[in-house]
Parts: C-alpha cells; sequence; structure tokens
C-alpha cells in the first residue's frame, strides 16, 4: 500500500469533514441538474388520401398447372445453435436517446455547482477554522481561492481541487527531510510535550536511518518514567540500534553527556537523545531541557545538530503555542507532526507551516514501522481534502 493511499484511508476524519463540508457549501444553494426538454410530438392534420385512377390491363388467362405438392417442413433451428448475432435484440428506448436529448445531454448527470459569493466564502472561511486551519490561514486559503473565481459557478470537484492547491502552494516550501551532515556524531534532540510520540519517532526514524546504512545510537533520556525507557528498549532492539541509559531519577543532562561522549569515541553516524515529556506550562521542566542544550555542548559546540520537535495532531491549535515555546527554548530546527490518523485537526499542520515556515521532516499515521514518511505537500493536500490521488 502507498503512503498516499494509507494517509488517506486513515485521515478519514479530516478529509471526511472538510470533503462533506464542501459537498454541503456548495449543495446549499446550487442549481441542480438541467431538467430534460420534453419531447413535444408533431401534430398532422389530417389530409384526404388522392384518388389514382386504376389503369386499364389486358386480361391474361391463367395456364392450367398441375397443384404443388406441399413440402415437408424445414426443421426449426435449435435454440442452441442460435449465434449471438443471428437474433439482434432492439436497443432500449433509453440507450437511444431522441436529438434533442443528445443535444443536450438527456440522461448525464450533471454535478450541482453554486455561485462563488460573499456568504459562500463565509462559510468556507468557518469550516477551515474548524479543520483548526487556524483563523490567519483561512482568511488568507479563501482568498487565494476566490481569485479569478468570485462570481462564477464552482462544483464540488473544482473548489476541493483548488483548496488542495493553495495548501500544497503553502507547504511546499516547508517540506523537506532532516538533513544529514558530516559531523560525527550528528546530535539529534528529540523534544516535545507528554504523549506526543516521542519515543516511538525515535524509534522509527533510527529503525531507517539503520536500514540507511547509519551507525546509530540512542541516549534514553527521559529518566523519570521506566515505562519510556522500557519502550525505547524495545524499538532499540527492533532497529538493532544501541540503547544508552541511566537509573531512574537521573540527571537526564549527565546522560546526554555521557551518550555523547561514548557516541564520539565509537564513531557513531547519529546520536538521537529523548528527552522527558515537557509540559510547556511548566517552568523547571523547560529550564531542564535548556541544560541539556548546554551540557552537550561541552562535548560539541555545535550541538545539537537537530533539534526535532514531535507535535501530536490530535491538540489542534495548541500545537501552536507548543512551537512558539519550544523555539525559544531549545532553538527548534524541525517538525515531526504524528496521530493524523485518529483527529479531525489536521489543518493545524497547514497553519504551522503557513505561521512558521519551520521545516516538516514527516508526518505519522499509525504506530507500525513503515507509518513515518517524509513529508509530501501534494499527497498531504489531497489526503487532508478528500481528494483522489
Amino acid at each position: 500500500m502507498s503512503f498516499f493511499k494509507k494517509l488517506k484511508d486513515r485521515m478519514f476524519r479530516s478529509s471526511d469533514k472538510i470533503g462533506e463540508g464542501l459537498e454541503a457549501l456548495v449543495a446549499e444553494g446550487a442549481e441542480g441538474p438541467r431538467d430534460p426538454v420534453p419531447e413535444v410530438p408533431l401534430e398532422v392534420p389530417d389530409l384526404p388520401e388522392p384518388e389514382v385512377p386504376e389503369p386499364d390491363l389486358p386480361e391474361i388467362p391463367e395456364p392450367d398447372a398441375p397443384e404443388p405438392e406441399n413440402p415437408e417442413p424445414e426443421d426449426p433451428m435449435p435454440m442452441d445453435r442460435v449465434s449471438p448475432t443471428t437474433v439482434a435484440d432492439p436497443a432500449p428506448e433509453a440507450a437511444r436517446p431522441g436529438l434533442l436529448g443528445r443535444l443536450f445531454g438527456r440522461g448525464a448527470a450533471e454535478e450541482p455547482r453554486r455561485v462563488l459569493d460573499d456568504a459562500m466564502l463565509e462559510s468556507l472561511e468557518e469550516l477551515l477554522i474548524q479543520a483548526d486551519m487556524g483563523v490567519d490561514t483561512a482568511v488568507r486559503v479563501t482568498a487565494n481561492i476566490a481569485e479569478g473565481r468570485f462570481g462564477r459557478k464552482v462544483s464540488t470537484r473544482e473548489l476541493r481541487g483548488a483548496l488542495a492547491g493553495e495548501v500544497a502552494r503553502i507547504m511546499e516550501p516547508v517540506a523537506r527531510p532532516m538533513p544529514l551532515y558530516p559531523t560525527k556524531p550528528q546530535v539529534v534532540l528529540v523534544v516535545g510535550v507528554n504523549g506526543s510520540g516521542k519515543t516511538t519517532t525515535i524509534g522509527k526514524l533510527a529503525s531507517q536511518f539503520k536500514a540507511a546504512g547509519k551507525t546509530v545510537v540512542i541516549a534514553a533520556g527521559d529518566t523519570f518514567r521506566a515505562a519510556a525507557v522500557e519502550q525505547l528498549q524495545i524499538w532499540g532492539k527492533r532497529a538493532g540500534v544501541p540503547v544508552l541509559t541511566a537509573p531512574e531519577g537521573s540527571d537526564p543532562a549527565s546522560l546526554a553527556f555521557d551518550a555523547l561522549t561514548k557516541a564520539k569515541a565509537d564513531g557513531a553516524d547519529l546520536l538521537m537523545i529523548d528527552t522527558a515529556g515537557r509540559l510547556q506550562n511548566r517552568q523547571d521542566l523547560m529550564e531542564e531541557l535548556a541544560k541539556i542544550v548546554r551540557v552537550i555542548r561541552k562535548v560539541d559546540a555545535t550541538a545539537p545538530h537537530n533539534t526535532l520537535l514531535v507535535l501530536d495532531a490530535t491538540t489542534g491549535q495548541n500545537a501552536v503555542t507548543q512551537v512558539d515555546i519550544f523555539r525559544k527554548i531549545a532553538d527548534v530546527s524541525g517538525l515531526v507532526m504524528t496521530k493524523l490518523d485518529g483527529t479531525a485537526k489536521g489543518g493545524v499542520l497547514v497553519a504551522l507551516a503557513d505561521k512558521f515556515g519551520l521545516p516538516i521532516h514527516a508526518i505519522g499515521v499509525g504506530e507500525q514501522i513503515d507509518d513515518l514518511a517524509p513529508f509530501d505537500p501534494e499527497e498531504f493536500a489531497k489526503a487532508l481534502v478528500g481528494a483522489d490521488g
């Protein structure tokens, strides 16, 4: 199954909400299909038949002939020998429309269309805001759709295509894979709030980098939750990647320092550091994250080389606040959006791209190893609005 098909199938809540909303917008006040033109029978006046005189012909005597013998009737052809071309059924009337029916497309279903006016644009804005696209982005997208179409009749298919095009245009500049550098080890710090999917994302990325021939080391920096460490160890074993741990309750910054020192000595290509789920309104935890960054820079002044913020799509507009705060604390370099299969709020990714312009490296729609894929703006746009691939 292609990732687009998987994305479209699993983003059903977002695509259904937007797709059904677009259909409702067009249907409300739309003109229905053209009524077929009735066939009016032509009235022909009754005219008297002309009298034709019979010609005078001479009488010809009939020759005497023997009465013919009645021939034996031929056996009828058995039904099993009748070929399809022997007897041709007349075409049904429905399959043979009259001239007017052919001229006016009688019998062919026409798409409902509605004039794109101010009322329809206002409803479209509301629909996009409900899908968590944000007020500013929704207004801008709606205005761009109206340009060149205002006052014209549009169908659901045309409106869906225009919306997908606008979303793809916004997302195109931010669709970039995570950059790889020649520095060894390249330090990737993964941050995010509780339950955003950091641990699972680290495991999937480590597996993909390992499959690409990179030497990867994982540091389980969430030393406060034993379950998080165990989960990361399971992913590390599955990917064949070592996971460095510390006793529960240890200083995460100390673990990050030791992990970077070891990864550097071993010549590893990548060091991925998990962090505890930070609540952006907990100042002490945010300060601890800043401490991790300060400590690893004692080993490598350029570290971390990537700071990935993992976002949960189900949080909707809260993701905007998270990006704003984490950018100030950890200098976020790229985003990964998870759980797009479980929400009708997929439009928040469009709002993030429009507001911050941060690279979106990958999106996730499930728990399997191949459910995290590089971000493709066109596929995402089509899946978001429920368009066909």
